[in-house]
């Protein structure tokens, strides 16, 4: 398992964090997901690298830019 923690600095409320909770948690090789409103960032506990990217691309669909 990777745990991997990326930062979302447009997160400006609860209804983001349940959002970005559920659609993270729908992908493959997603374990676990932590959003905290006050860092502004998403800790995702998964399989691997490519599993990542795949976050850091639904997270652009759903309009959330991710910090590099």
């Amino acid at each position: 398992m990777t745990e991997t923690i990326l930062k979302v600095p447009s997160i400006s409320c609860m209804h983001c964090v349940r959002r970005i909770s559920q659609m993270l948690l729908g992908l493959e090789g997603v374990r676990k997901v932590s959003v905290d409103l006050e860092s502004k960032s998403v800790t995702i506990e998964s399989e691997g690298a490519d599993t990542i990217e795949r976050a850091r691309a639904a997270l652009a669909e759903l309009g959330y830019a991710v910090e590099a």
